[in-house]
């Protein structure tokens, strides 16, 4: 009996994982931050989190429609999008704030550059950037949770800024009882979602573990060699979303392990320098942004070494 080799274009070696899936389970580890945030700000970060999503995901599909190409608003891509940006923005924002800022990570920074997987940053830091610059009081107006909705500084705020108020204690800041955006306020629960991400392998743990290490390291050396306030500038911020949520991100990350390595300790360093000496208190937004622009070059010079071929 005759064997007969068949021969096909790549990829030979396929995985059970669609683009569903990984954002479905994306969307599954951010819901107890997302659940969470809407409990401790009120029913104004619920409707935040809806008018986002729903924007991301109609934004989308009339783009897609107005190109003639397949709606793919069921692949749970611009629901990641939309939930992300309502996680970037206080609870106190306007409606039409997480609207405009989804419009904006869908249309110019995703589909601009050819949809899904050809975004050279993240969409939702790209929106958060663009809203920052635009509306800096409705993005930095903070409450303290609870029914009162007091104003009140984050404690990135406290520190970066030397203002003469309590720090929130460890365990706060843990919790998520502190000031700040709906979906960074419990450290905790972040860091639960990231760890399910790493068990359904949707995420490695190699750009979180190096982000985090790194900002850990350099806090640690630039302030003062207090290891305690190292620590605690861990879990303050945006630090275990970005890392864990947006730095991760497929498109606009380095692909191999020696790359993702060198692009999560660039973030690291950059995230503690503009903590520390930069004029606004958090640094992990444009850390990840100013990494996603250098990623094709680090890509460039770590990839593996093809072994066999022509020169």
């Amino acid at each position: 009996m005759e064997t007969k080799l068949r021969v096909s274009s790549s990829p030979h070696i396929r995985s059970k994982d669609t683009v569903s899936n990984i954002m479905r389970d994306v969307v599954i580890a951010l819901l107890p931050a997302t659940l969470y945030g809407i409990y401790i700000f009120g029913m104004n970060a619920a409707f935040l989190v809806i008018a986002s999503v729903a924007a991301a995901v109609a934004t989308e599909a009339a783009i897609q429609k107005m190109k003639k190409q397949k709606v793919t608003v069921n692949d749970y891509s611009a629901v990641v999008t939309g939930l992300l940006v309502a996680l970037n923005i206080p609870s106190t924002a306007p409606i039409w704030l997480p609207i405009i800022g989804s419009i904006f990570a869908i249309a110019i920074v995703k589909q601009v550059f050819g949809g899904l997987g050809h975004n050279f940053m993240n969409p939702a830091l790209g929106a958060r950037a663009m809203l920052m610059a635009s509306w800096p009081v409705e993005m930095t107006n903070w409450v303290k949770p609870g029914a009162d909705a007091i104003s009140h500084p984050t404690p990135l705020g406290i520190i970066g800024e030397g203002l003469n108020v309590q720090l929130p204690s460890l365990a706060d800041v843990l919790i998520g009882n502190v000031g700040g955006c709906i979906g960074e306020t419990s450290a905790i629960l972040l860091i639960a979602g990231g760890l399910y991400l790493m068990y359904r392998k949707v995420i490695s743990y190699r750009i979180p573990a190096f982000y985090i290490g790194t900002v850990l390291v350099m806090t640690f050396l630039l302030n003062g060699f207090d290891l305690y306030m190292a620590v605690y500038n861990l879990f303050i911020g945006g630090l275990m979303l970005g890392a864990f949520f947006m730095a991760t991100d497929y498109a606009s990350s380095p692909i191999n392990p020696k790359g993702q390595i060198v692009f999560a300790i660039g973030c690291g360093v950059l995230a503690t320098i503009i903590r520390i000496y930069g004029g606004y208190p958090e640094g992990v937004s444009y850390s990840i942004l100013l990494m996603n622009v250098a990623a094709p070059l680090i890509e460039r010079y770590t990839q593996p070494r093809v072994f066999g071929g022509a020169k």
